[in-house]
């Protein structure tokens, strides 16, 4: 029998679920046992779950649960245990070079537990499967556009979606751009210049292969959710931003892959936060970049009850759908990797 263990979050920010309560209930009903740790900061209350059929734990107990057990999260694990012997679904970010991945990987192999990549989580022909891509999307646009209106309240905080758009309603001569615009984070992006009143540039990847740097830097607004897996050339370099006459003044960066080999967008070296969402790049001819990397829990409800409604219905197949073993093979070759590299 399946047992799930879904996991309180360490990150304080983040209040989103990989699996409602509604979800939940379905999961018990077909036989599948799920065990919820207690989270206040999550959206969803611990009473719900137990209400669903759900057994509950204090949080952080996973680390004691049978080694059977497939511990769910989203972000971040916390440094310890150093050694991991459950398999995790989460997304881990530890296969293109960023920072920690090493680190990571090496605490599944000494425990002997194995990461299930939800961001590997793929059908046959490489389409993800579960993704809060387009409230991902939809939340950065909306960041970049209040900030480029100066009124961005900060710190920033979990709302609903019909207070961000009472928010983001507006009108303005302003020129965005969406890089990526066809994908799940680009339509969530481009919905969400639409309720600013923004028609906005959309690029996909017939204008990625040959870029028109002069078009791009004629924007006031950069929105980029462009995720790539394999080095390409970047969009926006330090020298575009030192360029004469550069009207952009906001970039949105929803993929942040900044420590990785892959990032796009290789003018900043930190993400941002909810205390301090946007960081200034240059002050002369002011450009400030927004790179946070759990946007989403910024709408955790809407977030979460779309992407639940994706990943429980594959996680009735766990112990033997393909997706899932195509990802346990990502594991492998990344680790096959690391010890190559190491």
């Amino acid at each position: 029998m399946t047992h799930l263990w879904m996991r309180h979050e360490v990150r304080p920010t983040e209040r989103r679920a990989p699996i409602v309560p509604d979800d939940a209930r379905t999961l018990v009903d077909a036989g599948i046992t799920v065990t919820v740790e207690d989270s206040p900061q999550r959206v969803f209350a611990t009473d719900d779950y137990a209400a669903a059929g759900c057994a509950t734990a204090e949080a952080g107990s996973w680390v004691d649960a049978p080694d059977d057990v497939f511990v769910v999260g989203l972000k971040e694990l916390p440094e310890t245990p150093a050694e991991l012997r459950h398999r995790h679904v989460y997304f881990g970010h530890a296969y293109k070079g960023q920072d920690g991945a090493a680190a990571l990987l090496d605490r599944f192999t000494s425990g002997g537990g194995a990461l299930l990549d939800l961001e590997y989580l793929t059908d046959a022909n490489g389409r993800r499967l579960a993704a809060f891509g387009y409230w991902a999307g939809y939340i950065g646009a909306a960041l970049a556009v209040l900030h480029l209106r100066g009124t961005l309240d900060t710190p920033l905080r979990p709302q609903t979606r019909d207070e961000l758009d009472a928010a983001l309603r507006g009108t303005d001569d302003i020129r965005a751009i969406v890089v990526g615009a066809l994908g799940r984070s680009g339509r969530g992006a481009r919905d969400a210049l639409a309720v600013a009143g923004l028609d906005a540039t959309a690029w996909d990847l017939a204008e990625t292969r040959d870029l028109d740097k002069p078009a791009l830097l004629g924007h006031d607004l950069l929105v980029n959710t462009v995720l790539t897996t394999t080095p390409v050339p970047p969009f926006v370099t330090d020298a575009d931003l030192d360029t004469p006459g550069r009207r952009l003044a906001v970039i949105s960066d929803v993929t942040c892959d900044v420590t990785s080999d892959c990032n796009v967008l290789p003018v900043y070296d930190r993400i941002t936060d909810w205390d301090e969402p946007a960081r200034r790049l240059r002050t002369d001819n002011p450009v400030d970049i927004i790179a946070i990397d759990n946007l989403p829990s910024l709408l955790p409800r809407e977030a979460s009850v779309a992407f639940s409604a994706d990943l429980a219905p594959l996680l009735r197949d766990l112990d033997h759908g393909d997706e899932w073993a195509r990802a346990l093979e990502h594991f492998r070759t990344g680790v096959a990797k690391e010890a190559i590299s190491g």
